[in-house]
């Protein structure tokens, strides 16, 4: 079986591509909402949160940051990971997140979005949207971003432990690092850390088969 190569153009090039843009354009703005909400936000922006609490840096760009330090283990454990989804992700979504925010703070009344009963509202349309939009970009075939790499990476190099299982765990690891820094834990960092993994793997299995 020959080994992916990095920034692979797989079959239905143009139709992923347009997937994975469409993917990570709708996290970055679930997520900019979500950082607005009392409920957290998915473990890995938390952790880049948990880092904007010590770095001079704008929410995206520590999330690049926390990006980029992942790339090297995942250049040295398995480039053909890395595509043009890698790219997608690492700096459309935090940016995109930022983006929407600075939108946000002068479209809506201070403190609008923080209402309860807004929040309460909103929360699941929001919730859905995010964790649809993660699984289309990762099931466009195009590459992931470092840290949702890593996890496929460990599952493919053994078979004792399940993708879905290793995901799990993998996300509770940066939710706790994040709560270290600073960072909010809320019901939504606890939903998506036992249940992003089995979303991503249940939808990214449908995508493929459509995709066949």
């Amino acid at each position: 079986m020959m080994k992916k190569k990095w920034f692979e153009r797989p079959p239905h090039f143009k139709k992923r591509l347009v997937m994975m843009l469409v993917g990570v354009f709708f996290q970055g703005f679930g997520l900019s909402l979500l950082r607005q909400f009392d409920f957290g936000t998915d473990p890995c922006a938390l952790f880049a949160a948990g880092m904007a609490n010590y770095l001079p840096f704008s929410f995206g760009t520590c999330q690049l940051l926390e990006n980029l330090v992942m790339m090297v283990f995942v250049l040295g454990l398995d480039a053909s990971y890395v595509g043009f989804g890698t790219l997608g992700n690492m700096i459309v979504v935090g940016y995109t997140s930022d983006f929407f925010s600075w939108i946000w703070k002068i479209a809506l009344p201070a403190g609008f979005l923080s209402q309860k009963t807004v929040e309460w509202i909103l929360i699941l349309p929001v919730l859905a949207l995010f964790i649809l939009a993660a699984s289309v970009y990762m099931s466009a075939g195009l590459g992931s971003a470092p840290y949702d790499s890593l996890p496929f990476i460990l599952s493919e190099r053994q078979k004792k432990v399940s993708f879905r299982t290793l995901r799990m765990c993998w996300d509770i690891g940066f939710t706790v690092g994040g709560v270290l820094m600073g960072a909010h834990l809320g019901l939504v960092t606890v939903i998506m850390a036992f249940f992003l993994g089995p979303v991503i793997g249940a939808v990214r299995a449908k995508i493929e088969k459509l995709l066949a």
